[in-house]
């Protein structure tokens, strides 16, 4: 993450800065992600259930479970965590999972519905990681029922998605719930570090950057073909279909534009975009993405993704700040997680964060953080799909905006009616059509 010049002309007046931080708060850059409740036994036997039992799914509760060896061995704890359910749209996957962790083979749910028999078992805490299109109702749902959950990123695939989410957050403050999403560069202490530097003024304002998730070639380009539910749901290709994974640009690039929102402290007000598909057969999704991600006092952010092989590629961050970091900078702020420090593993990290702070009373709560790092990565999906610029309040604030009401079908109450229409492969969006 550099240091750049820039004229004059391009910098946002220190006007323009101070009536920005005014109307941001410091929301996105809190000192701390806790907020106190009521500790618990750090001896304490938790119950979780499993909901999304492929790749990723599987990885995060193995994380979970080593996250919990972690706290023990640092803390001196007695802490475990037990699986009892799981759940998945194919039973079979639903019932490998069970046998991995230990969960009776008639607690392993299979269906469209199977997320709520697993949260109907009681567990303390959901892992959560089902495609994209299900986990606002997923989410809701398990809040609703009083679960500490972790849920993976992107947190949804459309506008109404993304209030949804934002909504159950709010929900999960009211009942004192802790809720992390798999955004795990928020668990890693070089990013934390500089998150902190910039909130205590090291480098004085941000002015600019680029993010990118620039990558190889991925997925068979073999045609999919859908003859049901199920080729949507699972099957491991559903990231090819825009309306289960929102595209590349929101299941993977969400990384990536999370850190820009983080550092610069809020969501973009605004985006303009393109893109489009050159290489890819099966599915919906584009190939690639450019965008120009305007935030609040004029800080413009370019966002790229792509997933193209023979390519140039790179992935991470860098932003270009008002001043270098003075050699007698003193930190003010205090690591919040000092206490319970940082697993090398940031996807282990996660979940020692969200232990952590259950047991201890302390609350964190990362819906709208994910939420609107998933919002700005829909934003400048839709710029690039419709070749328009999309301001973020006609999309996300404004009933009457043009964008509002955009809704991807199927939903995930389709799948649960029975009444899922099936996607082509091809069938993409075109600009200024």
């Amino acid at each position: 993450m550099s240091q750049r010049n820039q004229t004059r002309s391009a910098r946002p007046t220190r006007r323009d800065f101070l009536k920005t931080s005014a109307m941001l708060g410091g929301a996105a850059l809190a000192s701390a992600p806790y907020v106190h409740l009521h500790a618990q036994d750090t001896r304490r036997k938790f119950t979780a259930v499993l909901i999304g039992c492929g790749g990723r799914g599987n990885g995060a509760a193995g994380n979970h479970l080593e996250a919990v060896k972690y706290l023990n061995d640092k803390l001196g704890w007695g802490i475990e965590v037990k699986f009892i359910g799981t759940a998945d749209w194919f039973e079979g996957s639903a019932k490998k999972a069970a046998k991995r962790y230990g969960v009776p083979d008639d607690k392993a749910f299979g269906g469209a519905d199977a997320y709520r028999k697993a949260i109907g078992l009681n567990p303390d805490i959901c892992v959560m990681a089902q495609p994209p299109v299900f986990r606002p109702l997923h989410f809701e749902t398990a809040i609703k029922a009083g679960k500490h959950v972790f849920f993976e990123k992107p947190s949804a695939v459309d506008p109404p998605g993304i209030r949804r989410v934002i909504a159950a957050g709010e929900l999960a403050k009211q009942k004192g719930l802790c809720v992390v999403a798999g955004t795990q560069r928020r668990h890693s202490k070089g990013y934390v570090q500089k998150a902190l530097e910039i909130k205590d003024g090291a480098y004085g304002r941000v002015m600019a950057g680029r993010v990118a998730w620039n990558m190889g070639k991925i997925f068979s380009n073999t045609p999919i073909n859908p003859q049901n539910p199920g080729d949507l749901a699972g099957g491991g290709r559903w990231q090819l279909w825009v309306e289960m994974s929102g595209d590349h640009i929101c299941e993977q690039h969400v990384h990536n534009l999370d850190i820009a929102n983080w550092y610069v402290g809020t969501h973009p007000q605004s985006a303009g975009g393109f893109g489009f598909r050159a290489r890819r057969v099966a599915g919906n999704m584009y190939d690639f993405f450019s965008a120009d991600l305007e935030y609040p006092g004029g800080i413009h952010v370019h966002s790229m993704c792509r997933q193209v092989g023979d390519c140039w590629n790179w992935v991470g961050e860098d932003f270009t700040f008002e001043h270098g970091k003075p050699g007698d900078f003193e930190m003010k702020t205090k690591d919040p997680y000092e206490e319970v420090g940082y697993h090398g593993n940031p996807y282990v990290a996660e979940h020692a964060h969200l232990l952590f702070g259950i047991v201890k009373g302390q609350q964190i709560n990362e819906a709208r953080n994910v939420a609107w790092a998933t919002g700005a990565a829909i934003i400048a999906r839709e710029s690039a799909y419709t070749g328009k610029r999309i301001t973020w309040k006609e999309m996300f604030d404004d009933p009457k905006g043009k964008f509002y009401n955009l809704q991807l079908k199927p939903t995930a109450e389709d799948f649960e009616t029975d009444s899922v229409t099936m996607l082509k492969d091809g069938d993409i969006r075109i600009p200024g059509v």
